[in-house]
């Protein structure tokens, strides 16, 4: 064999070789090539901030007054389903879809609440000069349910735009100062000062499962809950807060209560 022909050979058994090395010593993909006066940029990501729901909207711009919207339903449809047992069988709660499938009750075909509560709350805010944290204002009767399934909450005056539930910051532990706030309104206000049915506070004394006997006058009615007790699903702070309802219209002179037509048919579903 000639010295020519061992050449050869010999380069295509080299080239051979290098074909058949293992696949995890050569390099993958494909290179980018590009001249030197070639630039690549790319764009910081923008930050998009986070809408603030209706209830903090003004957390930044100090104390915004008390409105209907505060009231909105917490209900969310991807909360998770909640059974338990009753009379052996199993029982499933679902949540509504909050306030982007409902409204707020109706009064006199338009959304609202019973006013006498924005008055209060709003005297709180002046008298404090502290935020007041409602942690339930409305509740459609599904999500009343899913918060509070037991039968006595199945008459909650939050489906009917009477009830709320709050705390004031600065004064989460502190809410007997609150109560004497919430009575000043009263003894203040010319509208109720000279009558002693509005100005005059009684104690109920037929609540037995709180600590603190509730507080009432002619139109509210205040119950006080200590850390360990009314716990649900919209309140789930740390704090004590307050349940105010209303008792008396005093628009319309007549007892505010409960009833299925107000709590089930007097709002609108999206």
């Amino acid at each position: 064999m000639s010295g020519t022909l061992r050449t050869l050979i010999g380069f295509i058994f080299a080239l051979v070789l290098a074909a058949c090395q293992d696949e995890n010593e050569r390099p993958r993909g494909e290179y980018i090539t590009r001249t030197h006066d070639q630039f690549t940029s790319i764009p910081s990501p923008k930050i998009q901030p986070k809408k603030p729901c209706f209830w903090e909207k003004s957390q930044d711009a100090g104390i915004a007054e008390i409105t209907k919207e505060c009231f909105r339903c917490k209900g969310n449809s991807l909360s998770p389903v909640k059974s338990e047992t009753v009379r052996g069988e199993i029982v499933k709660y679902h949540d509504c879809g909050g306030y982007k499938r409902h409204s707020l009750p109706l009064f006199n075909g338009k959304e609202g609440i019973y006013p006498v509560i924005l008055d209060i709350l709003n005297h709180i805010q002046a008298q404090t000069g502290h935020r007041v944290i409602i942690t339930s204002g409305h509740r459609c009767p599904e999500h009343n349910t899913y918060v509070d399934p037991s039968p006595q909450n199945q008459y909650s005056k939050h489906q009917i735009g009477a009830e709320v539930d709050f705390y004031v910051q600065g004064f989460e532990n502190n809410p007997e100062a609150i109560l004497e706030i919430i009575k000043s309104y009263y003894t203040e206000n010319t509208l109720y000062k000279d009558k002693k049915d509005y100005t005059e506070f009684k104690r109920y004394d037929k609540e037995e499962s709180l600590r603190h006997k509730p507080w009432m006058n002619k139109e509210i009615f205040i119950k006080l809950y200590e850390v360990y007790e009314g716990r649900n699903d919209d309140n789930r702070h740390p704090y004590p807060y307050i349940a105010l309802q209303v008792r008396h219209d005093r628009d319309k002179n007549t007892r505010v209560s409960y009833s299925w037509e107000q709590a089930f048919g007097n709002y609108l579903r999206y």
